[in-house]
């Protein structure tokens, strides 16, 4: 995949933040996701790829999607046309509710892949441990969270009192938090969206040392792209909530589902990462709009030369080209 589509894709991330930050705080999360998916369809278009949609919008949310199977990028309207095939996991607004409330950690995200090379994830759960390069090759899912953090510690030479561990806030993670708790590591708690909180776990001024929990089996995948360009380290096994979900899982190609799944084995090959921050997190800040303008910050990614770049940028609604939606809803 050519370094260039790597901005190609901030670009759409971008779109999709500038329109749903205008939705920040307002309550209708639904609304704040739309926006968000018909600003990265737009954007789409003017990308030279044939992308095909693996990883879309969580059906549990009932959201507006760029759905799985759906075609993205103006190869696709020239059938000679030698754009590159890929795959791409996509959320147009991770968190909605994070920006419908106005909380941190909300973002628009994008990871691409050659063809076939992202675990087809159904919209199902998955259990996720998240740590950085310092980290790698320490982490044993099977094992207890009591037994990571100690290897954890161990690999960052620090006590598991100085480690912080990211947990979504689930009923589901009364033992786990009470286990971390125990074991003397502190916790930061979030409502929603575990995949900002993933990447800046492979950051090392984040804040953060290591994501551990279940959340959304889709966003694992998008998780584990930007983990593979910063050289950390996942792991993951799907939880299933009932037969129905296994049955879907066997059609879409899922041979063992107990199966514990190493970050090669969620995003393979060379893969792209790219997200803009909607409000302001740990990893990215959100949109500010200024009177005619609007700024973003974003970060880029790509395994093949495991470089990393944040990207700030000042965006002039009155003359940018595709920034009408914007102007409409000023």
């Amino acid at each position: 995949m050519d370094r260039n589509l790597a901005l190609e894709m901030i670009r759409v991330t971008e779109a999709a933040a500038l329109s749903s930050a205008r939705m920040m705080g307002r309550g209708d999360r639904k609304a704040a996701d739309q926006a968000a998916v018909d600003a990265m369809r737009r954007a789409f278009d003017s990308v030279e790829i044939k992308g095909t949609v693996v990883i879309g919008e969580g059906e549990r949310d009932e959201a507006p999607m760029l759905f799985i199977g759906e075609r993205v990028g103006s190869g696709w309207q020239h059938p000679d046309h030698h754009a590159p095939r890929v795959d791409i996991a996509v959320d147009p607004l991770e968190g909605t509710n994070l920006c419908a409330t106005g909380q941190p950690d909300s973002i628009a995200v994008i990871a691409i892949a050659d063809d076939g090379q992202f675990l087809n994830a159904p919209d199902t759960y998955m259990h996720k441990i998240v740590v950085g390069p310092w980290a790698r090759g320490a982490i044993d899912i099977a094992k207890s969270p009591t037994w990571n953090l100690s290897a954890v510690a161990e690999a960052k030479r620090c006590a598991v009192s100085d480690l912080t561990v990211v947990i979504l806030e689930r009923d589901r993670h009364i033992e786990l938090i009470a286990e971390v708790r125990k074991a003397g590591a502190r916790i930061r708690l979030i409502s929603d969206g575990d995949v900002a909180p993933a990447v800046a776990a492979t950051q090392p001024d984040s804040g953060i040392d290591l994501l551990i929990g279940t959340g959304g089996a889709p966003e694992g995948v998008l998780a584990a792209a930007a983990v593979r360009c910063m050289g950390g380290d996942m792991q993951g096994q799907l939880r299933w909530r009932n037969d129905d979900e296994i049955r879907r899982a066997e059609r879409m190609g899922i041979k063992d589902p107990s199966r514990i799944y190493q970050l090669e084995d969620l995003a393979q090959g060379q893969v792209m990462f790219a997200a803009t921050g909607v409000t302001d997190g740990s990893l990215l800040r959100g949109v500010r709009f200024l009177g005619g303008a609007a700024s973003t910050h974003s970060v880029v990614m790509r395994s093949k030369s495991g470089t990393i770049r944040f990207i700030e940028a000042r965006h002039h609604i009155g003359t940018k080209p595709g920034l009408d939606f914007l102007r409409q809803r000023s």
